[in-house]
């Protein structure tokens, strides 16, 4: 038993290199087992084929009127300009669940997109937030900014 117990600590060790960030090339984007760079593939994917639904699902929220409303944004400001990964870099810096991806792409006239995203993984599927509207929930606050009162 000690041994197989030993065997599988080496191989959590061994398999820890997906999550470092890595780079993909420019013509296969490298996916790591968490699915982080899949969802940033996705993203991509949504603004070339100028996709509501495809904004809405990457960005884990609900499919409701003001989630439309910026997505609908997103695209008009980026949507349908042949977007071309160049690079991708994940880095799970808050933790296994939650990190950071950065995105270098080119669309097809040669203009460079980057942008960071932060990437969450909730039941198992990854998000990255792109929406940055959501309204509060029913009964709760949204915090406050303002300086604290002495």
């Amino acid at each position: 038993m000690p041994a197989a117990l030993a065997a599988l600590a080496f191989a959590a060790g061994c398999s820890s290199g997906d999550d470092e960030a890595k780079s993909s090339s420019p013509s296969a984007p490298s996916v790591s087992s968490d699915g982080a760079r899949d969802a940033v593939a996705a993203y991509i994917d949504a603004l070339n084929s100028r996709s509501v639904a495809g904004l809405i699902e990457v960005g884990g929220v609900r499919d409701e009127k003001w989630s439309r409303q910026e997505a609908e944004q997103i695209l008009a400001e980026r949507g349908g300009r042949g977007w071309k990964i160049k690079d991708v870099q994940i880095e799970h810096d808050m933790g296994p669940d939650t990190g950071s991806a950065r995105l270098r792409a080119e669309d097809k006239a040669g203009k460079a997109l980057q942008d960071t995203f932060t990437v969450m993984r909730e039941k198992g599927t990854w998000h990255l937030a792109v929406f940055t509207r959501q309204p509060a929930e029913s009964g709760k606050d949204p915090a406050s900014t303002a300086e604290p009162s002495p």
